[in-house]
């Protein structure tokens, strides 16, 4: 798997990812379940979606 999530849309998807999720487990909603999916992808610096749309935020190739 190659990088393909820059440092400032890390840093987003960390914040989004713990804030959605936190707000899942208060509210008792499915909606934390997207706010995993932001987190694993920023900890793993790999978003699947982004190769089929032909995305790169990562400089560093």
């Amino acid at each position: 798997m190659k990088m393909n999530v820059g440092s400032i849309d890390r840093t987003l998807r960390l914040v989004a990812g713990i804030g959605i999720a936190v707000g899942g487990v208060i509210f008792e909603s499915y909606w934390g379940l997207i706010g995993v999916a932001l987190f694993a992808t920023a900890v793993f610096r790999f978003c699947p979606l982004y190769p089929l749309l032909g995305i790169n935020t990562n400089k560093k190739e």
